[in-house]
């Protein structure tokens, strides 16, 4: 029974019509209704990590489980907990202060990931994991042998480990709508076909303070990140069909950076306000509150529901302080790649038929 998430999957867009309306006054934390009947009896247990950013009320709300990364630190070995015992903007003030150090992040080992599992698998749930991309982590390759022990070992037991494709929190939008069907009486079957496809819904776009913690991290040049800071130049990023970083383009200014990922968002929303979309950032919350804000300006947009967090030191420390990000349901990616330079040069190694 062993399931992977690269098989082929429905191509319909995703029921855009699962949650209730909200207004911005309201408790974020409910989701868009999503909270309200989490505690009833579902077919399936739904098990995600922190990476997924969750504001803890919503955590708490959705009744999944949530395994946390751990990250390292100059006093040692921390566990990633949502902020409950560790202040987000001291986090982010000390890397201001000490540009020098750097960071370092753990990804979830088989065993941790077989304990979990195990204990569904002992009940006899059907459970999912939805975990962090494999273009940032190699935790979902952990977390895909560990589900083939756990096969081995209780033969029939019925489990699915889905790559979210998706960073930071989009994997929270698309936990929420998980979470809503399961209520609605979907198999663990169901769910995963439906989030296999409902993933490439997601966009996500967001913008850094400098580029100095991604050179840290081998991901640009050194040289790179110095002249983009003498040139006041800021990044406008967002992640491909495998979840890795991808630059969408460079802005002069904070100010430059933020109107294009409005522009995206613009470009690409699903006009679809039933549904909440994200702002997360590293202890950058004017900046945050100023995307919330022109979002709300936008025509149908002013009750949208917006779940506001901090992102986990997991991907902060890769990103550094001052990243934000605005995350919605949109339109299909992989649609939208085909059109690209690159998405072409793709389809025409894979030998589709319909390349032109």
């Amino acid at each position: 029974m062993s399931k992977t998430d690269d098989q082929k999957v429905p191509t319909a867009a995703p029921q855009m019509d699962a949650a209730q309306t909200q207004a911005p006054e309201e408790n974020a934390a409910d989701a868009g209704g999503a909270g309200r009947a989490y505690h009833q009896k579902r077919k399936c247990a739904i098990i995600v990590d922190s990476t997924a950013d969750y504001a803890p009320e919503v955590a708490r709300q959705l009744g999944v489980e949530v395994i946390p990364f751990t990250y390292v630190t100059p006093e040692g070995e921390k566990v990633d907990d949502s902020w409950a015992t560790s202040d987000p903007h001291e986090f982010y003030e000390y890397m201001r202060r000490n540009p020098t150090v750097h960071f370092h992040t753990a990804a979830v080992t088989p065993g941790r990931y077989y304990e979990v599992f195990e204990r569904y698998a002992k009940q006899g749930l059907p459970c999912m994991y939805m975990g962090l991309s494999a273009g940032l982590s190699s935790s979902i390759d952990a977390a895909r042998q560990a589900a083939g022990l756990i096969r081995q070992n209780y033969p029939g037991y019925e489990m699915y480990v889905l790559d979210n494709r998706c960073d930071s929190a989009a994997g929270e939008l698309l936990a929420i709508e998980v979470v809503r069907l399961a209520e609605d009486g979907l198999s663990a079957r169901e769910l995963y076909d439906w989030a296999s496809d409902a993933r490439y819904f997601i966009h996500g776009y967001f913008t850094l303070e400098n580029l100095d913690a991604l050179a840290a991290g081998g991901r640009i040049p050194p040289a790179a990140a110095s002249i983009g800071g003498k040139l006041d130049i800021k990044p406008e990023l967002s992640y491909d069909l495998n979840g890795a970083l991808t630059l969408r383009g460079m802005c002069r200014g904070r100010r430059k950076a933020l109107r294009a990922i409005m522009a995206d968002f613009r470009e690409n929303y699903a006009h679809d306000t039933t549904l909440p979309l994200a702002i997360v950032s590293t202890d950058a919350e004017k900046d945050a509150d100023w995307l919330e804000n022109e979002v709300r300006k936008e025509q149908g947009c002013e009750d949208v529901t917006v779940i506001r967090s901090q992102v986990s030191p997991i991907l902060g420390s890769h990103v550094g302080p001052g990243m934000v990000a605005l995350i919605f349901w949109g339109k299909d990616r992989r649609e939208l790649s085909k059109g690209s330079l690159t998405g072409r040069i793709a389809r025409r190694v894979r030998g589709d038929t319909d390349e032109k």
